[in-house]
């Protein structure tokens, strides 16, 4: 008996052309997604197919792919569509039929549930062509749809024989500018590239008639295979992070989270990378490849991993490429940084040679969780490296030595006192990188002995030895001069003794001080306005410069002896302008031209001297 056919075109109530460059353009991030639309439309027929027939053994229905060069075809064993499913579903825009009431308390095991995935095909052809058979019927009819990208479709019933068994099959007859992706070997890769982790068993196939049909997803998810021993299960999982992320891990991490099926791997990056730099992760849905830029997943913290996970629970976005942020994801990432933390203590507990060369790559990540997770602090605080004037070392080591730690609050106030104060025994730690000023400060937390203060310049200076007095009045001329001379920046100068003998000088000065000179100055230009009055209500006696002359210093000798005016004045500016290039602080213009000048006149006075 042959059924009657119905071939009147109908058409959408949407501008289709439109609404298709709003997805390439807007919505979806390649053409390429439209083979994984495709993959999850024939993944959720098939689950479909199994909510049908529970019965069914594992893996009885499968995906076949099929691709030419002239055709894309994805054929699958699941639940098909009826006549009328057609109408409701693959023609009006928005509808999914996983929003049926009838499968409507299944939802959850659906990837897609937003009904316009199959508009991607149009990114690469201009028709597409479903023929389907309902599996809910036992006699039911084919039924074959026709979309165009013009907006226009038909709908025809056909003979059961035209498709013996249910299921559906897509098939897409590439546009000439589409054959980037819809070469046979792209294909085949884009199949892998997404469905290597499918459950469904998925084959491909490019008509050469080489033999069986390859398998897309050979194996299942590596973390859910089982290995003879736990060793080859480690090495398993680090080859697999390798292969995904092209390195070799420092180490892997399971992660497997039962209340929302989500199982994968945590790959420790075997270099540093820049605070804050967040990576990218790789996130399956039901097996279905989601995005491999999910930064979302894991905390800030924790860039030193990156994620490969397969989860049940979580929410796609409309476009599928990445996550819904909701309470189900925040739990998610709350759950997987306490697995990272775990991590981290086990290694501290029980593999030190392990958490050595991860604090040795990773610290300073470390340090931006230690600064906010009491557990970690009081872990691995004694183990984290600090620069210090006694090397590079732990604080748990520094502390053994100096029962007072001195701080500074940056790396140039550090540089500008290192190495006097090593020599007159100070314990200084550099605390002007990331997250170290606050580390150092909760020292006492773990070792109670220890006190920690703020490095300041009085009590630098407190340890700098004085001349006797006659050196004292000896050098009184040469002072005051070098004081005029240094007084356009605000800098005093003073003669100590003080250890190594070879640093002619140091110039004592903060940041802040600085900062506040510049104010000062600034409310003195405005003088007599509205801005100069809230300046000037700011104001408060600004900190002075300190330029201290080492005694010790054979220089320094030489030149406080000097006679000549002008000659004292420029070998003063000598010795800020040497002092400031070794504090390696930004130098002022006024600072840059100084020590140009200064350089220049002392090598004409040597000129003249020698001529």
């Amino acid at each position: 008996m042959t059924l009657p056919e119905n071939t009147a075109d109908r058409t959408f109530q949407v501008d289709l052309r439109g609404l298709v460059d709003l997805l390439s353009h807007h919505l979806y991030s390649s053409p390429r997604v439209y083979l994984r639309e495709l993959l999850q439309n024939a993944v959720d027929a098939l689950t479909a197919r199994h909510t049908l027939e529970p019965a069914a053994p594992a893996g009885s229905f499968g995906i076949r792919l099929y691709a030419d060069g002239t055709v894309v075809r994805v054929e699958d064993d699941g639940v098909g569509l009826t006549e009328a499913d057609v109408h409701t579903f693959l023609a009006t825009i928005g509808r999914s039929s996983k929003r049926a009431e009838r499968i409507a308390e299944q939802r959850g095991d659906f990837i897609g549930q937003f009904g316009i995935g199959l508009l991607s095909c149009f990114l690469v052809a201009d028709e597409i062509h479903v023929l389907s058979r309902s599996a809910r019927t036992p006699d039911a009819p084919a039924v074959e749809w026709r979309g165009r990208g013009d907006g226009s479709y038909t709908v025809r019933s056909l003979p059961a024989s035209a498709r013996p068994r249910p299921g559906t099959t897509v098939t897409l007859t590439p546009r000439a500018d589409a054959g980037e992706w819809t070469r046979p070997a792209r294909v085949h890769a884009l199949a892998r590239h997404f469905g290597s982790l499918l459950r469904h068993p998925v084959t491909f196939s490019d008509g050469t008639g080489g033999g069986a049909d390859a398998p897309v997803n050979p194996e299942a998810a590596p973390w859910a295979r089982t290995y003879p021993t736990p060793g080859a299960r480690s090495r398993a999982l680090a080859a697999y992070g390798e292969e995904v992320f092209g390195f070799a891990p420092l180490d892997t991490v399971e992660l497997d989270l039962p209340a929302v099926g989500l199982k994968g791997i945590a790959c420790v990056l075997p270099e540093a990378v820049p605070a804050g730099r967040r990576h990218g992760h790789r996130v399956h849905v039901k097996g279905m490849l989601l995005s491999e830029q999910a930064e979302e997943i894991l905390p800030e913290w924790a860039f030193f991993v990156r994620c490969v996970v397969d989860a049940e629970s979580l929410r796609p976005t409309a476009s599928r490429e990445s996550l819904y942020e909701d309470d189900t994801l925040a739990a998610v990432r709350d759950a997987l940084a306490e697995r990272l933390r775990a991590w981290i203590a086990r290694a501290a507990a029980g593999d030190p040679e392990l958490l050595g060369r991860f604090l040795q790559v990773h610290h300073l990540a470390v340090k931006s969780l230690a600064v906010h997770d009491d557990e970690i602090l009081r872990m691995l605080l004694p183990w984290l490296p600090f620069e210090t004037t006694d090397g590079h070392c732990t604080l748990d080591e520094f502390a053994r030595t100096h029962r007072t730690v001195l701080v500074t609050s940056s790396v140039e106030e550090f540089r500008q006192v290192a190495a006097i104060a090593s020599a007159a025994g100070l314990g200084v730690v550099n605390g002007g990188y990331t997250y170290d000023r606050q580390l150092v400060h909760r020292l006492p937390e773990i070792r109670p002995e220890v006190a920690v203060a703020d490095l300041d310049p009085a009590t630098l200076t407190a340890h700098l030895d004085p001349v006797d007095r006659e050196t004292e009045l000896a050098a009184a001329a040469y002072l005051g001069l070098a004081r005029d001379a240094l007084a356009v920046f605000d800098c005093d100068v003073a003669l100590r003794t003080f250890q190594p003998a070879s640093a002619p000088a140091l110039l004592v000065d903060s940041r802040e001080a600085r900062h506040e000179r510049t104010r000062s100055q600034l409310a003195r230009e405005q003088e007599g306005g509205i801005w100069g009055d809230i300046l000037g209500a700011l104001r408060q006696e600004a900190p002075r410069a300190q330029l201290i002359l080492n005694q010790l210093n054979p220089l320094v000798r030489t030149a406080v002896a000097i006679d000549e005016p002008e000659l004292a004045r420029t070998t003063a500016e000598a010795l800020y302008g040497q002092a400031a290039l070794l504090s390696r602080r930004p130098l002022r213009p006024a600072e840059s031209s100084l020590i140009n000048r200064s350089f220049l006149d002392l090598l004409a006075h040597a000129l003249r001297k020698d001529s």
